[in-house]
């Protein structure tokens, strides 16, 4: 309690309250825009936080994060067309209302189930991150090998639909993640002469290259192949088309606290992701509904299902962040790069070397929490004028920001080489259908996994029984074998069916 009283004391200054907000408005407006995802807003704003104190530096990325969120479903409502991933099952049920006249009703309903999921995913973080990570304290490099071994299955398994490619993307991942020096040995590992690549693959250009620059040549390329559709939206004179009365909100609250039971308990295991919980959490609401054959043709509930299932996530992505220095998705990998930035390792240890900041942070949650309904209620009714910005203005302006964000890490147009060569990278891999989250949270994670095996052959001299004669480190080896095992036998099973 002690150190909550001072984080909040820490955090609620002008200063850091005004940059969390900033955050908010961001994540808000490029949530807003189709193409412009969170992870992208996020990355970008990252290079503006090198010379700020850690306590704003975070909280405006966590307003980004939340601001994005709710951002995605603006666009996905009014012009069928998902800001974001995470918004992709607003869709079904807020274009519908948007055709009905009923768009301002849509928007306010998303924004009330992404905050009030959001809130709660955000307590459940407070009680169980701190015990979680007094609990990993007791992790040796042999069970962090194996919980880093069976993170990546689980990104590798989920991040897309195909197991073999998700695998291949995560080993690509920890191969970027080799170059560079040898922690142990201090010899050089695949630099190829260049002395620029002796520190290794930065993360920013990484980020920057494979989710903004791909993006931008993905979208363009469509621009180019099917041109801009407008879409017309209307808008109903009835005030009861307009607004959420509390009646309608008290009938949809079931479901909204259903999305967040179920988005923070995903949310909490690395690599689900808000699209997944979002459909899920559709699907039990259409189920559980008394009139199930109204979802799709503009069911309020089921916006509130989509937008309280994808929003729990982003509280409950953060418990493995903060207590085991896992990313639970694509932003928190962005994050973790920003903590490491502000020399802070997320981690069991982070609560007892940086407690007075994660306590200020965790005010900041609640802060950007307030920021979101307030900003949010106020975008609502100037999102119009966020979906007219020209393509032709948008797109050079991401990658003039791109190479400004990536030169000034280093003031190097090496890390702007290597930022277009992944934003290249990103791009054929999304044209073949390779998932990017995989190779990111490998790359990240990869010296975590590489140190863990090195220091636990060291510790059994060589012995790699060490890995099996630990109960924890088996477990989690166990619960490896059991995940590759049960994907391989639904793929066998699926082809089976075929055939």
């Amino acid at each position: 309690m002690e150190q909550f009283l001072i984080g909040l004391k820490l955090m609620l200054t002008w200063h850091n309250v005004m940059f969390a907000l900033l955050g908010v408005a961001v994540g808000i407006f490029v949530g807003s825009i189709p193409g412009l995802t969170v992870t992208m807003a996020t990355a970008l704003m990252v290079p503006l936080t090198f010379q700020m104190d850690p306590i704003p530096a975070i909280a405006m990325l966590l307003g980004v994060y939340k601001g994005g969120m709710f951002g995605g479903s603006i666009s996905a409502i009014l012009i069928n067309a998902p800001g974001t991933p995470a918004a992709s099952a607003t869709v079904l049920d807020g274009f519908p209302m948007t055709q009905k006249g009923q768009a301002l009703k849509a928007l306010k309903m998303a924004l009330y189930a992404s905050v009030t999921a959001d809130t709660l995913s955000d307590v459940v973080l407070i009680l169980v991150a701190p015990p979680l990570a007094r609990l990993a304290l007791r992790f040796g490099p042999p069970e962090i090998f194996s919980l880093v071994l069976f993170s990546l299955t689980i990104i590798a398994a989920v991040s897309g639909r195909s197991l073999i490619k998700g695998l291949l993307a995560a080993t690509l991942g920890v191969l970027f993640a080799t170059v560079g020096m040898d922690p142990v040995a201090g010899t050089s590992r695949f630099t190829f002469g260049y002395v620029e690549m002796l520190k290794g693959i930065g993360l920013l250009p990484m980020l920057i290259g494979l989710f903004a620059v791909s993006e931008v040549l993905i979208r363009v390329e469509a621009e180019v192949k099917e041109g801009i559709k407008g879409i017309f939206i209307k808008d109903s004179d009835r005030p009861e088309d307009r607004r959420v009365s509390w009646v309608e909100f008290r009938r949809c609250l079931r479901t909204i606290l259903r999305g967040t039971a179920l988005g923070t308990f995903l949310g909490a295991i690395p690599g689900i992701g808000s699209t997944i919980t979002a459909f899920l959490n559709y699907g039990m609401a259409q189920r559980a509904s008394k009139h199930p054959e109204r979802f799709g043709q503009g069911e309020l509930e089921g916006v509130a299902a989509a937008e309280s299932g994808n929003s729990a996530v982003c509280g409950a992505t953060l418990i493995p962040l903060l207590s085991l220095g896992i990313p639970g998705d694509i932003v928190t990998a962005v994050l973790l790069g920003a903590f490491m930035i502000q020399g802070i390792a997320p981690g069991p240890t982070m609560f007892q070397e940086h407690g007075r900041v994660i306590y200020a942070l965790f005010v900041g949650l609640m802060v950007c929490n307030l920021g979101n309904l307030l900003i949010g209620s106020l975008s609502v009714r100037a999102a119009r004028s966020v979906l007219r910005i020209p393509q032709k203005v948008l797109y050079p302006t991401i990658l003039l920001l791109c190479f400004v964000g990536t030169y000034a890490i280093d003031n190097s147009l090496f890390d702007v080489q290597a930022m277009f060569f992944f934003g290249i990278l990103g791009y054929v891999m999304r044209k073949f259908d390779y998932p990017l989250a995989p190779l990111l949270i490998a790359f990240v994670l990869g010296p975590m996994l590489e140190n863990a095996l090195r220091q636990a052959l060291i510790m059994s001299e060589g012995d790699i029984g060490i890995f099996i004669s630990r109960p924890i480190s088996l477990g989690f080896l166990l619960l490896t074998v059991l995940t590759v095992s049960l994907i391989a036998f639904r793929i066998w099973r699926r082809t089976a069916s075929k055939d």
